[in-house]
């Protein structure tokens, strides 16, 4: 075992100096260059982080939650765009949504979350509760378009992620309809909410966010020709070279201690 250990950190050496030197020179990485994940190799990427790297689901929860609410704080800062609405699903894109909506709270922001369909699972109930301590105000119904505008600057769509596959379901579409005509910038998690996470949009209505924040590394949904204009954002810096390596990924530089890196 320990040989083994041993062989593997050779041959990752070479790889481990080239990505360093990318991560120095300090430019942000052309899309062209760019890997982005099958949704297939996004769920085996997380089952080896789970697995092989022991992370724990709470634990890549709250560092996904951290580098969204920086992202909405780079694009849309407190002085200019001060309550947040966060849309909220049943798995855990949706729990990353509750992660952000409390350190967005921390950043200076007015935050309401809207959990229409919630998980009865320790975590979520924690994460749940842990937003009402810090006074992040949770619906209980859907505001209406009048009261969304003059109540919200920005949208968090945090309703789905990679493991989603059309069509969206009948007691999600209102929360969806919520994003895409609410006539405000949207900020979507990993995934715009209702895409195919390979084959992009797939209907004339769709949701049409204003940044992507990517995590871990971006899905093929992601690429310029689906998400066009979007600023999009890559987070989750934990990634082990071990796992860059296996995947092929080309990740850009993330700059000084900050949690999200703009995409070129």
């Amino acid at each position: 075992m320990l040989i083994n250990k041993v062989i593997r950190s050779v041959l990752l050496l070479p790889f481990v100096h080239i990505y360093r030197s990318t991560i120095a020179s300090g430019k942000l990485l052309n899309t062209c260059t760019m890997h982005y994940l099958s949704q297939k190799d996004a769920a085996a990427l997380d089952q080896d982080l789970f697995n092989e790297y022991k992370f724990s689901v709470d634990q890549l929860m709250e560092l996904a939650g951290l580098s969204v609410a920086a992202a909405v704080a780079k694009t849309f800062p407190p002085t200019t765009h001060n309550s947040a609405l966060i849309v909220c699903g049943p798995g855990n894109n949706g729990g990353d949504g509750l992660v952000a909506a409390r350190h967005l709270i921390l950043f200076g922001y007015k935050v309401s979350v809207y959990y229409p369909k919630r998980t009865p699972k320790p975590l979520y109930e924690n994460l749940l509760h842990q937003c009402k301590q810090f006074g992040v105000d949770v619906l209980e119904k859907l505001p209406q378009s009048n009261d969304l505008q003059k109540d919200y600057n920005v949208l968090v769509d945090a309703l789905f992620g990679f493991s989603f596959k059309p069509p969206v379901r009948e007691e999600f579409k209102p929360a969806l309809d919520t994003l895409i005509d609410g006539g405000l910038p949207v900020c979507s998690v990993d995934i715009p909410s209702g895409w195919d996470v390979e084959e992009g949009p797939g209907s004339e209505k769709y949701l049409k966010p204003s940044v992507l924040v990517s995590l871990s590394a971006p899905k093929k949904c992601a690429k310029p020709e689906f998400i066009g204009k979007a600023k999009h954002y890559l987070g989750g810096r934990f990634l082990p070279p071990g796992i860059v390596a296996k995947y092929n990924l080309t990740l850009p530089t993330y700059p000084g201690q900050d949690q999200v890196v703009e995409i070129c």
